[in-house]
């Protein structure tokens, strides 16, 4: 049975199972990456089944290449549609990028061109993803290290995508800040920019300082910074459901637990802002 996605979640972490099994872990849902799910059977299916009975579950794809010009891989939606029909999500999302051409797969989330050619060709294959899944997608902003001469800002991109295929966003407030901070826009303006009405999920991660760029790591607390800016978009956007992303360094559940803690009181407070205002 299909459940929707609401309150405060993690990404459902291999040193952790054992709590999302036994239902012990105090979060409203889990998330995770689809691609290791999406085999007939096994131990990590079966994991996932018993997680799935004490939580609601989003899938999360870093595959599906849903910026690739040479379409979308027929056998990909297949496995995906069958992972769909197994565990029935709340929410099936993936990333704004493109991973593959031809059978090459990076297995990295590869930058778009923000053109009306790129728009028309991620439009496409959204519109062929939804069809073949039966159900809405959610897709994700990534971190940006490159930009394109004559290209279009990010969230107009967004905008226009939701407007012609109907997705909706996985909005990750430090994929923001951090191509914010590496191209100098105002978060501020691309929080402005988005159909906040379209946001169906919000994720939140730490990053470090790399040589010359911030770098999207996902193994750090979320910093200071990126808190800041999920309260303007919490104020903004209404309660959304939220989720910390920890793919490495991955502490103790309780310390990641923690951390929801303040998410979910910096959404306490933003709805009280919103009724103040």
């Amino acid at each position: 049975m299909t459940q929707y996605l609401t309150g405060f979640g993690l990404g459902m972490r291999r040193p952790h199972y054992r709590s999302y099994i036994d239902g012990t872990a105090p979060v409203d849902f889990i998330e995770v990456i689809s691609e290791n799910f999406m085999i007939a059977g096994g131990k990590p299916l079966d994991t996932l089944l018993k997680a799935r009975s004490n939580y609601s579950l989003a899938l999360h794809g870093v595959s599906m290449s849903i910026g690739s010009a040479d379409g979308l891989s027929d056998a990909y939606l297949i496995e995906l549609r069958r992972l769909v029909d197994i565990m029935q999500p709340a929410v099936v999302s993936d990333h704004l990028c493109w991973t593959r051409i031809d059978q090459f797969n990076s297995h990295d989330l590869l930058p778009l061109p923000y053109t009306e050619e790129a728009l028309d060709v991620v439009c496409r294959n959204i519109d062929l993803a939804q069809e073949t899944l039966g159900r809405r997608m959610l897709l994700e902003n990534p971190s940006s290290y490159i930009a394109f001469p004559g290209a279009m800002m990010e969230w107009e991109f967004l905008a226009e995508m939701t407007r012609r295929t109907g997705c909706g966003l996985l909005l990750d407030v430090n994929n923001i800040h951090v191509s914010a901070v590496n191209h100098g826009f105002l978060a501020a303006d691309y929080l402005a920019g988005i159909p906040m009405g379209s946001v169906g999920q919000i994720h939140l991660a730490g990053h470090v300082q790399g040589e010359h760029l911030l770098i999207d790591t996902h193994d750090q607390p979320v910093p200071p910074q990126v808190w800041a800016l999920y309260r303007t978009a919490m104020t903004l956007a209404g309660p959304v459901p939220t989720m910390i992303e920890r793919d490495d360094n991955i502490p103790e559940l309780a310390e990641l637990c923690d951390e929801l803690e303040v998410a979910r009181g910096i959404s306490a407070e933003a709805a009280g802002e919103r009724i103040a205002a």
